[in-house]
Protein backbone atom coordinates (compact mmCIF):
# COMPACT_ATOMS: atom_id res chain seq x y z
CA UNK A 1 0.00 0.00 0.00
CA UNK A 2 1.53 3.16 -0.95
CA UNK A 3 0.81 6.67 0.89
CA UNK A 4 -1.06 8.87 -1.63
CA UNK A 5 0.62 11.71 -2.65
CA UNK A 6 4.02 10.70 -1.54
CA UNK A 7 7.03 10.40 -3.43
CA UNK A 8 10.50 9.76 -3.16
CA UNK A 9 13.22 11.94 -3.57
CA UNK A 10 14.29 11.48 -7.65
CA UNK A 11 17.86 9.77 -8.06
CA UNK A 12 19.85 13.18 -7.81
CA UNK A 13 18.20 13.78 -4.58
CA UNK A 14 19.34 10.58 -3.64
CA UNK A 15 22.97 10.80 -4.31
CA UNK A 16 23.36 14.15 -2.63
CA UNK A 17 21.80 12.96 0.36
CA UNK A 18 24.23 9.82 0.62
CA UNK A 19 26.78 12.53 -0.16
CA UNK A 20 25.71 14.30 2.75
CA UNK A 21 25.51 11.78 5.36
CA UNK A 22 29.33 11.51 4.65
CA UNK A 23 31.21 8.21 3.84
CA UNK A 24 29.40 5.10 4.10
CA UNK A 25 28.72 2.97 5.27
CA UNK A 26 27.98 4.81 8.97
CA UNK A 27 27.49 2.85 11.58
CA UNK A 28 27.18 3.23 15.48
CA UNK A 29 25.31 2.85 18.58
CA UNK A 30 21.43 2.46 18.70
CA UNK A 31 21.32 3.69 21.98
CA UNK A 32 22.94 6.10 23.82
CA UNK A 33 25.27 5.19 26.41
CA UNK A 34 23.18 6.20 29.62
CA UNK A 35 20.19 4.52 28.27
CA UNK A 36 22.37 1.42 28.48
CA UNK A 37 23.63 1.95 31.76
CA UNK A 38 20.32 3.01 32.75
CA UNK A 39 18.98 -0.35 31.26
CA UNK A 40 21.60 -2.81 33.63
CA UNK A 41 20.92 -0.52 36.72
CA UNK A 42 17.04 -0.97 36.53
CA UNK A 43 17.50 -5.00 35.61
CA UNK A 44 20.31 -5.43 39.02
CA UNK A 45 17.66 -3.44 41.05
CA UNK A 46 14.79 -6.10 39.59
CA UNK A 47 16.99 -9.18 40.38
CA UNK A 48 17.85 -7.81 43.79
CA UNK A 49 14.40 -7.35 44.96
CA UNK A 50 13.40 -10.54 43.55
CA UNK A 51 16.38 -12.08 45.35
CA UNK A 52 15.00 -10.27 48.82
CA UNK A 53 11.38 -11.24 48.01
CA UNK A 54 12.64 -14.89 47.31
CA UNK A 55 14.40 -15.31 50.48
CA UNK A 56 11.12 -14.24 52.66
CA UNK A 57 8.40 -16.07 53.66
CA UNK A 58 6.03 -14.48 51.73
CA UNK A 59 8.47 -15.42 48.39
CA UNK A 60 9.09 -18.75 49.88
CA UNK A 61 5.12 -19.51 49.64
CA UNK A 62 4.36 -18.11 46.32
CA UNK A 63 3.07 -20.76 43.89
CA UNK A 64 5.80 -22.20 41.55
CA UNK A 65 3.98 -21.28 38.60
CA UNK A 66 3.61 -17.74 39.63
CA UNK A 67 8.01 -18.13 40.93
CA UNK A 68 8.27 -19.37 37.53
CA UNK A 69 6.59 -16.49 35.07
CA UNK A 70 8.67 -13.91 37.53
CA UNK A 71 11.76 -15.70 36.40
CA UNK A 72 10.45 -16.04 33.03
CA UNK A 73 9.65 -12.14 32.71
CA UNK A 74 12.86 -11.62 33.89
CA UNK A 75 15.18 -13.40 31.94
CA UNK A 76 12.94 -11.91 28.99
CA UNK A 77 14.26 -8.70 29.70
CA UNK A 78 17.57 -9.63 30.69
CA UNK A 79 17.77 -10.71 26.82
CA UNK A 80 16.15 -7.66 25.81
CA UNK A 81 18.46 -5.78 27.17
CA UNK A 82 21.16 -7.35 25.75
CA UNK A 83 20.29 -6.94 22.58
CA UNK A 84 19.88 -3.31 23.75
CA UNK A 85 23.27 -3.27 24.80
CA UNK A 86 25.16 -4.86 21.19
CA UNK A 87 22.71 -3.12 18.54
CA UNK A 88 24.03 -1.46 15.89
CA UNK A 89 22.65 0.95 13.19
CA UNK A 90 24.47 1.09 9.57
CA UNK A 91 23.50 3.80 6.92
CA UNK A 92 24.72 1.66 4.05
CA UNK A 93 24.40 2.77 -0.24
CA UNK A 94 21.59 0.26 -0.32
CA UNK A 95 19.59 1.17 2.78
CA UNK A 96 19.27 1.37 6.36
CA UNK A 97 19.58 -1.29 8.92
CA UNK A 98 19.68 -2.01 12.72
CA UNK A 99 20.77 -5.66 14.59
CA UNK A 100 17.98 -6.22 17.06
CA UNK A 101 16.49 -9.70 18.07
CA UNK A 102 16.20 -9.84 14.32
CA UNK A 103 17.49 -7.77 11.58
CA UNK A 104 15.72 -4.47 11.03
CA UNK A 105 16.57 -3.49 7.17
CA UNK A 106 14.78 -1.22 4.79
CA UNK A 107 16.04 -0.65 0.98
CA UNK A 108 16.48 3.12 0.17
CA UNK A 109 13.72 2.27 -2.92
CA UNK A 110 11.49 1.30 -0.18
CA UNK A 111 10.99 4.27 1.75
CA UNK A 112 7.91 6.07 1.19
CA UNK A 113 8.10 8.94 3.90
CA UNK A 114 10.61 8.98 6.94
CA UNK A 115 10.00 11.15 10.04
CA UNK A 116 12.75 12.10 12.38
CA UNK A 117 11.83 11.84 15.97
CA UNK A 118 13.91 13.05 18.91
CA UNK A 119 12.97 11.43 21.81
CA UNK A 120 14.83 12.12 25.35
CA UNK A 121 15.57 8.68 25.28
CA UNK A 122 16.29 7.72 21.95
CA UNK A 123 16.54 9.61 18.47
CA UNK A 124 14.29 7.71 15.78
CA UNK A 125 13.76 7.35 12.40
CA UNK A 126 10.34 5.90 11.18
CA UNK A 127 10.22 4.96 7.75
CA UNK A 128 6.91 4.28 5.81
CA UNK A 129 7.79 2.11 3.11
CA UNK A 130 5.67 0.78 -0.14
CA UNK A 131 4.00 -2.14 1.60
CA UNK A 132 2.50 0.55 4.57
CA UNK A 133 4.71 -1.03 7.25
CA UNK A 134 6.62 1.77 9.20
CA UNK A 135 10.37 0.68 10.32
CA UNK A 136 12.21 2.23 13.29
CA UNK A 137 15.62 2.58 13.73
CA UNK A 138 17.08 3.91 16.76
CA UNK A 139 20.23 6.53 16.95
CA UNK A 140 22.72 6.49 19.98
CA UNK A 141 25.70 8.64 18.51
CA UNK A 142 25.79 12.26 17.04
CA UNK A 143 26.65 11.34 13.78
CA UNK A 144 23.31 8.54 13.12
CA UNK A 145 21.08 11.36 14.55
CA UNK A 146 22.47 13.63 11.97
CA UNK A 147 21.96 11.43 9.80
CA UNK A 148 18.58 10.88 10.46
CA UNK A 149 17.52 14.59 10.18
CA UNK A 150 19.35 14.49 7.29
CA UNK A 151 17.08 11.62 5.97
CA UNK A 152 13.60 13.17 7.23
CA UNK A 153 14.50 16.14 5.61
CA UNK A 154 14.76 14.38 1.88
CA UNK A 155 12.09 12.12 2.63
CA UNK A 156 9.43 14.55 3.83
CA UNK A 157 6.04 14.68 2.51
CA UNK A 158 5.40 16.44 -0.57
CA UNK A 159 2.63 17.50 -2.20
Amino acid sequence: MAFLGLHPPDPAEQEKLLGDIGPLPLQGKAWPNWIKALAVIVLVLIGLKIGQVAATPLGQNLSPMVSGSIILCYVGLIVLARFMLVSQTRITEDGIEQSWLGQRRVAWQDIQYAKFIPLVASKRLICFTSRGRPVVFQAGTRELQIAFARIALVYRRKR
